[in-house]
């Protein structure tokens, strides 16, 4: 098995929520990880900091891989490669933003003034979406379009990092508007991000609606994202379902060439 074959697998595998918790229970998946980051080959690399990114979704993984050893400074050294491209660099600096502040929680202010913008104002609401395939630029850059387009969208703001993105939409929009537009990308599908009972943020899926989204006929200005007042959003938990067991064997494949190659 070839390292470009096992990092996108070990990608592949990150990218549901449900498999996460094995991986990370694998010292030699971490660890080969940390290794693929410091691989010569740059679409290598791109997969593993992608895959470390999925990881990262959920708190507690943070200071898990914060300790690993070799992590920090491997993402570190990332940002001195020639041959890395900019939107790898800035996702690496991500990640090791949110392990250097794993507990670095968004706390609104609620006496401080908004103007032009009113969490009050019932014209208006704010829907959370967590996009699967928001990996790079390029796709931020085409939800961005599709969003757009969508008669009824505010404003909105991306978090890269963790494939999120927070809309501001007039209150009559149905949030399923927002997830067709997004599916109709073809790359991309959205979640939306809602608290339970508990008070936990979860997952919930979005169906898919019959009827045809309003479109704009111009572009409508919208707010740039540094003056949302929507930031450091804490990250979403993994959404809950159920375990499928052969899904470990990969994994332990994976393990298992990981030890033979990088150990002796």
């Amino acid at each position: 098995m070839e390292a470009m074959s096992v990092v996108n697998h070990l990608r592949n595998l990150a990218s549901d929520p449900q498999n996460r918790a094995s991986i990370m229970r694998d010292k030699s998946c971490l660890a080969g990880l940390i290794l693929f980051l410091d691989h010569r080959e740059a679409c290598v690399v791109e997969s593993a900091l992608k895959t470390i990114s999925y990881l990262s979704e959920d708190p507690t993984h943070c200071e898990i891989m914060r300790n690993e050893l070799g992590m920090m400074v491997s993402l570190e050294s990332i940002k001195n490669r020639c041959d890395i491209n900019d939107d790898l660099k800035q996702l690496a600096q991500s990640i090791y933003a949110s392990f250097t502040f794993p507990s670095q929680k968004y706390t609104p202010e609620k006496t401080k003034p908004q103007f032009f913008i009113s969490s009050c104002n019932k014209r208006v609401k704010t829907v959370t979406l967590h996009i699967h395939g928001l990996d790079d630029m390029e796709k931020k850059n085409i939800c961005e379009e599709a969003l757009l387009k969508v008669r009824g969208v505010i404003s909105f703001t991306f978090q890269l990092a963790v494939r999120r993105c927070t809309i501001r939409v007039k209150s009559d929009l149905a949030t399923e508007c927002l997830a067709s537009a997004i599916a109709e990308t073809k790359v991309l599908k959205a979640q939306q991000v809602i608290k339970n009972e508990s008070g936990n943020e979860v997952y919930v899926p979005l169906p898919k609606i019959d009827l045809p989204v309003e479109k704009n006929s111009c572009l409508p200005d919208y707010l740039p994202e540094e003056e949302s007042p929507q930031k450091d959003l804490e990250r979403a938990i993994t959404c809950p379902g159920l375990k499928v067991n052969c899904r470990g064997s990969w994994i332990n494949t994976a393990a298992n060439f990981l030890t033979k190659t990088f150990y002796w």
